[in-house]
C-alpha cells in the first residue's frame, strides 16, 4: 500500500530571506569586527560624502561602503589601485541580496603609507619654493668634468661612464662612490654631494638604476632633497625609470629619466660640434666677406671724395672764411672805436663844462686805462684770428698735393694729362716729369 505523504510548503519573499540573512550576519560576533586588507577599486565618492567601493585581493572581492560620518579620519584621498588596511562590520545588503563591509577606518597599507609620507614631503619643501624654476642652475654645454654620485656597481655607473666616453671623450668623469639603498644610503649621498661640490666639478649626476618604491627611498629623503638644493654645483637627478618620481627629481637643476638618459644631457655628440663648427665657420667667412665689401666701399667713397680730387678747394673755402673774419673783426674794432670815441667825446665836454683839474686828470686817467684795455682786447683778438690762420694755412700745406714732391715723389704728364698708369704711355712717348724743384722732359725707352 501506497500512503501519499503530502508536506505543507511555506513559501517566503525574497526580502524576508535577505532580512533573515542579514540578521544572522549581524548577530555573528566575528563579523561585527573585521580587520581587511585589499586593493581599491571601482572606487566612487558620492554626493552626499559615502564612499561606495570594491576590496579585492588575487582569489576575491566584497563590496564596502564608508559613510560619511567615518571619513573624517582620512589621512588621504582613496583611489583606485591603493592597497588600504580597513576595519569595520560585514553584514547584508538587503535590497540587492548583497553582503558588504561596512568600513568605520582605512588607512594605507605598507607602501601607501610610504606614498603618503612621500605626498607630505613634497608638498613641504613645494611651499618652501625647493622646486622653483627660477633658483634651477643652467647645465653647462661643455662641460670639463662631470661628477657621478652613484653606487660603484650595477648598471647605472656603467651606462653613464660609457655614454660620456662614447659621446664626449674630452670630459673627465669622476665617480663619486655612495649607497643608494638602505638606512645609511642617505646620509652617504649626502656626504657625496658634499665633497663633490668642492671639487672643482662642472656638473655632478646624482642618481641610480630602477627598482620598487623602498629601493629608491633614499632619494626622497628631506636630507637629500636640501643637499641638492643647497649645491653650488648644477645638478642632474637621474634616479630609476622613465615612470620613477622622486623628490630628488623636483630638487635637481635637471631631471633625466634614466641614468643613460642623464649622460645624454649632460655632454654634447662629437658630431654635434662639428656641425656647430661648421656653422661658426660658415658665419665668420660671411661677416669677414661683409666687413671687407664694407671696407672696400668705404675705400672707393674716399678715392671718389671731391676733396681729394680737388684739394685746392678746401683751400679756397678756408680762404673766404678767413676773409669773412676779418671783415667781422674790422667792423667789431670800429664800432668799438666809434663807441669808445664818442664816449671820450662826452667825457671832454664834462671836462671842459666843470673844469677842475682833478676832475680832468682823473678822466686822462680812465681815459689811458680805456686805452690800454682797448688795445689789449685789440691784440688778443688780432692774435686769435692770427693762429687760426696759421692753422687753416697749415692744414692747407698738408693737403696740397705740391708738398709731396719734397717727399722725392714726381708728377708724370703727357700732354698734359697726369700720367696714372702704365697702360696710357706707348713706347718712344714724350713724357713730362715734374719734380720739387724743376721739370724735365724723357722719352719712353720700354714699358714693362
Amino acid at each position: 500500500m501506497v500512503i501519499d505523504m503530502i508536506e505543507d510548503k511555506k513559501y517566503i519573499g525574497v526580502s524576508e530571506l535577505n532580512n533573515y540573512i542579514k540578521s544572522l550576519l549581524d548577530s555573528d560576533f566575528f563579523l561585527n569586527r573585521v580587520y581587511l586588507k585589499g586593493e581599491i577599486s571601482n572606487f566612487k565618492w558620492h554626493t552626499r560624502g559615502h564612499l561606495y567601493f570594491t576590496l579585492k585581493d588575487d582569489l576575491g572581492r566584497i563590496n564596502a561602503v564608508m559613510f560619511q560620518s567615518s571619513t573624517h579620519n582620512l589621512k588621504f584621498n582613496p583611489e583606485d589601485g591603493m592597497k588600504v588596511l580597513v576595519s569595520g562590520r560585514v553584514s547584508a545588503y538587503p535590497a540587492s541580496g548583497s553582503y558588504q563591509i561596512y568600513v568605520d577606518t582605512m588607512e594605507l597599507d605598507g607602501l601607501g603609507n610610504l606614498y603618503l609620507e612621500y605626498e607630505k614631503l613634497k608638498e613641504k619643501l613645494s611651499k618652501e619654493g625647493l622646486f622653483n624654476i627660477d633658483h634651477k642652475k643652467p647645465i653647462p654645454k661643455y662641460p670639463n668634468r662631470i661628477g657621478i654620485i652613484t653606487a660603484d656597481t650595477g648598471a647605472a655607473v656603467r651606462d653613464i661612464m660609457s655614454t660620456i666616453r662614447r659621446r664626449y671623450p674630452l670630459c673627465e668623469a669622476i665617480l663619486f662612490p655612495t649607497l643608494v639603498q638602505g638606512a645609511e644610503a642617505a646620509p652617504n649621498i649626502v656626504k657625496q654631494i658634499e665633497v663633490a661640490d668642492n671639487f672643482g666639478c662642472d656638473l655632478l649626476i646624482v642618481g641610480r638604476g630602477g627598482g620598487s618604491i623602498e629601493d629608491l627611498w633614499a632619494f626622497n629623503e628631506e636630507i637629500v632633497a636640501r643637499a641638492i638644493y643647497n649645491a653650488k654645483t648644477p645638478i642632474i637627478s637621474a634616479v630609476g625609470h622613465e615612470p620613477d618620481f622622486t623628490i630628488a627629481d623636483f630638487v635637481a637643476d635637471l631631471r633625466a629619466p634614466t641614468p643613460t638618459g642623464a649622460a645624454e644631457m649632460a655632454v654634447p655628440t662629437i658630431l654635434d660640434i662639428n656641425n656647430l663648427l661648421n656653422q661658426y665657420k660658415i658665419r665668420l667667412n660671411k661677416f669677414i666677406k661683409n666687413l671687407i665689401n664694407t671696407k672696400f666701399i668705404e675705400l672707393r667713397n674716399l678715392k671718389n671724395s671731391f676733396v681729394l680730387k680737388n684739394p685746392m678747394s678746401l683751400y679756397e673755402l678756408k680762404e673766404q672764411k678767413l676773409d669773412k673774419l676779418i671783415e667781422n673783426l674790422n667792423h667789431n674794432i670800429n664800432i668799438i672805436l666809434d663807441n669808445k670815441s664818442h664816449r671820450l667825446e662826452l667825457i671832454n665836454n664834462k671836462i671842459k663844462l666843470v673844469s677842475p683839474l682833478s676832475i680832468i686828470n682823473n678822466n686822462q686817467n680812465k681815459l689811458r686805462e680805456i686805452k690800454i684795455n682797448l688795445n689789449n682786447i685789440m691784440d688778443k683778438r688780432l692774435n686769435n684770428h692770427r693762429h687760426n690762420l696759421d692753422y687753416l694755412i697749415n692744414t692747407l700745406k698738408l693737403v696740397n698735393p705740391l708738398n709731396i714732391l719734397s717727399n722725392g715723389y714726381s708728377l708724370v704728364k703727357k700732354d698734359d694729362k697726369v700720367i696714372k698708369s702704365i697702360k696710357e704711355l706707348n713706347k718712344n712717348d714724350e713724357v713730362n716729369i715734374k719734380l720739387y724743384e724743376g721739370e724735365f722732359i724723357a722719352k719712353v725707352k720700354e714699358i714693362k
